[in-house]
C-alpha cells in the first residue's frame, strides 16, 4: 500500500455565514427532528463545503480524490463517524471560519475487505474563538463483490425506558439535505448507481443526517446542545426504512442510537454529554 503520510497536516480554510436563509432551510428540511434552540445542532455540517466544477468530480459525484482528500486505492467512500466538542453555541449571523486539516490516514482489513480511514479535524471559529471542534472519520472501501452475501447484523438490546422519535425518510428529504450541504454523492439521489455500482439496496440515508437526529434528541433532553457527541455508523440505512431514534440515560450522559424497526438492527450509535 502506498504511503500517504504527506497528506497529514494539509489544510484548507473557508468562511461562511450562519445566514437566516440557511437556518430557515435547515429547519424546514429537518422539521420534527430538531431541538427547540436558536441554532440546532448540525447546522455546522452545512457550512463551508468543498466546492469544485463538474470536471473535478469523481464517479460518485464528490470532488474527486486527490483534491481535498487523499486518492486511496479504494473507490467507495462514506462518512463513518466522528466526535464533536462544543465550546460555545453558534448564533444566527455569525461569520464562521472553518479550518480543516487531515490528521491521519490508516488501513485495515474488515469483514467487507480492505478499508482505508482518513481522519479530518474541523475547527469552526468566530472572531478567532473556536466554537466547535469536530473530528470527522471517512472510510474508503472496495467495490462489492458480485453476489456477496449481506452481512448478518446483531439485534439491538431492548431499551424500554428510551426517549424516542420515529422517522421515515423520503427521497425528497435526502435531496433537500444533499442540497443544504452541497453533497453530490450519487448514493443519496441516483438509485441505479447506488444499487448497481455501490451495491446498496436503494438510496442511502446520509450518515451526518442520522447524527443530527441523535444530537437533537440529546439536546431536547438536556435542554442545550451536547458538550460532546461521539457517533459511529454501523450499517447503511436505506431510504424509506422506518427507524426509531432513541436515547437512554447513563452514568456519564446519554447513549443514543438509530434503530431500524423492520429487523431491530442499529444503523448508527452515539454518546452525548452535557
Amino acid at each position: 500500500m502506498s504511503d500517504f503520510s504527506d497528506w497529514i497536516g494539509r489544510s484548507t480554510t473557508r468562511t461562511d455565514p450562519v445566514a437566516p436563509r440557511l437556518l430557515a432551510e435547515f429547519r424546514a428540511t429537518l422539521d420534527g427532528v430538531l431541538a427547540p434552540l436558536d441554532v440546532p445542532p448540525g447546522v455546522e455540517f452545512c457550512l463551508a463545503p468543498d466546492i469544485c466544477a463538474p470536471d473535478l468530480l469523481g464517479r460518485d459525484g464528490h470532488p474527486r480524490t486527490g483534491l481535498y482528500l487523499p486518492d486511496l486505492p479504494l473507490p467507495r467512500r462514506m462518512w463513518a463517524g466522528g466526535r464533536i466538542t462544543r465550546h460555545a453555541p453558534l448564533a444566527e449571523g455569525d461569520v464562521v471560519t472553518r479550518v480543516s486539516a487531515i490528521e491521519d490516514v490508516t488501513f485495515k482489513t474488515g469483514r467487507s475487505g480492505q478499508l482505508g480511514f482518513v481522519t479530518v479535524r474541523h475547527l469552526y471559529k468566530t472572531e478567532g474563538e473556536t466554537r466547535i471542534d469536530e473530528r470527522q472519520d471517512i472510510v474508503y472501501r472496495e467495490d462489492p463483490a458480485p453476489g456477496a452475501p449481506a452481512p448478518i447484523l446483531p439485534e439491538a438490546d431492548p431499551w424500554p425506558e428510551a426517549t424516542a422519535w420515529d422517522v421515515t425518510t423520503t427521497p425528497t428529504l435526502l435531496f433537500r439535505y444533499s442540497a443544504l450541504t452541497f453533497n453530490g454523492h450519487r448514493i443519496h439521489y441516483d438509485a441505479p448507481y447506488a444499487r448497481e455500482v455501490e451495491g446498496y439496496d436503494g438510496l442511502v440515508v446520509h450518515g451526518p443526517m442520522q447524527a443530527i437526529w441523535m444530537q437533537n434528541l440529546a439536546a431536547t433532553i438536556l435542554g442545550r446542545a451536547p458538550g460532546t457527541f461521539d457517533y459511529r455508523g454501523t450499517a447503511p440505512l436505506i431510504c424509506g426504512q422506518p427507524v426509531r431514534v432513541e436515547a437512554i440515560s447513563e452514568q456519564t450522559g446519554l447513549a443514543l442510537r438509530v434503530r431500524r424497526l423492520s429487523n431491530n438492527t442499529i444503523t448508527m450509535q452515539g454518546r452525548a454529554t452535557a
